[in-house]
């Protein structure tokens, strides 16, 4: 069995890839000119699997580039698709459309050329489509709402070329992460947070979310590749929580005083502002955008049954995800 790892330099990419290298299967990794190799070695030291760095093939590939992409699926099994952009910010909104939508169909075609045994795609639970304050779980359909981000937007139409290559005959399975935790740096993916918090964040919003532990979604989406498990999504989310107790238990774990003062829905909306005309000034990217902001004030629940019934998938706490990613944080002193 050969696999293919599309973005193995992202957060989820690369534990993916250690997985299934930690298991005896052969893969192949792809990176752009602009990955950063050297996290993927920090990642592997930090779980004590170095030795596995070697067993790696390694190759960089434009998911645009149409014959890039045939080319390394060629001769593969099962492609773990994580590649992708996460940006809340409007300037990023056309490279999202081109990586996250045109990306995946190059894909789904290439899988679809090759007769590849399972395609495996990692989206996101703001692919569901939010409405406001909600519950959600697979069986929720897309709604057209101000509260879906652009992101979410081409999560979601990443999925429905994902949908057409099933119809096309297709195996694959989705998996919708709520927001992940897990080992990065200091500025990439939800690790920033921690770095906030670490230089003494004040405030925390008022909002809700789903919560999941990156380990959880790397096994979970290998254990359904490895299933005869077909056309369907599941959510993965470990636990719904309040951002003031995560916000708690991650200075809790970094030993730094926690934020005191609640956020509201209606000083999200003016810090935002306030941001976005220092970043013009400063010319640096925002911290705090108006989706973010809006994300931070909604209380959403998502629901996790489907894939405990059918699979008999046990999530790890969110503590024990805050925990690993200090862990790593302190090894690495960022």
């Amino acid at each position: 069995m050969k696999n293919l790892v599309t973005g193995a330099t992202g957060l989820v990419g690369m534990h993916i890839l250690l997985d299934l290298l930690s298991k005896g299967e052969k893969v192949k990794a792809t990176f752009t000119k602009n990955s950063r190799l050297e996290n993927v070695k920090k990642l592997f030291k930090f779980y004590n699997k170095e030795s596995l760095l070697s067993k790696i093939e390694w190759v960089e590939m434009d998911i645009e580039d149409v014959i890039q992409v045939f080319d390394t699926v060629k001769g593969i099994d099962h492609v773990y698709h994580s590649a992708a952009i996460v940006s809340f910010l409007k300037r990023d909104q056309s490279k999202m459309s081109n990586i996250n939508i045109k990306g995946t169909a190059n894909i789904v075609n290439a899988c679809l050329e090759y007769k590849i045994k399972k395609l495996g795609h990692i989206s996101s639970v703001a692919a569901i489509g939010r409405k406001g304050d909600g519950k959600y779980s697979e069986i929720n359909s897309w709604v057209e709402s101000n509260d879906n981000s652009f992101y979410a937007i081409s999560k979601n139409k990443a999925e429905n070329e994902i949908w057409r290559g099933v119809q096309e005959g297709l195996e694959s399975v989705i998996v919708n992460p709520g927001i992940i935790i897990g080992p990065s740096t200091w500025n990439r993916s939800s690790t920033t947070l921690f770095k906030k918090i670490s230089s003494g964040l004040s405030f925390y919003p008022s909002g809700l979310n789903g919560f999941v532990d990156v380990r959880d979604v790397s096994n979970s989406i290998i254990e359904l590749m490895n299933s005869s498990l077909s056309s369907e999504r599941y959510i993965l989310v470990a636990e719904n929580l309040t951002y003031e107790s995560v916000f708690k238990n991650i200075s809790k774990s970094l030993n730094v005083k926690p934020p005191s003062y609640l956020a509201s829905a209606r000083l999200m909306n003016l810090v935002w502002r306030i941001d976005y005309l220092i970043s013009l000034i400063t010319r640096k990217n925002p911290k705090i955008t108006k989706e973010t902001a809006k994300t931070s004030s909604q209380k959403n629940y998502y629901n996790n049954e489907k894939i405990k019934k059918q699979i008999g998938y046990k999530f790890k706490s969110i503590e024990d995800a805050i925990e690993n990613t200090v862990k790593y944080i302190l090894e690495f002193k960022q």
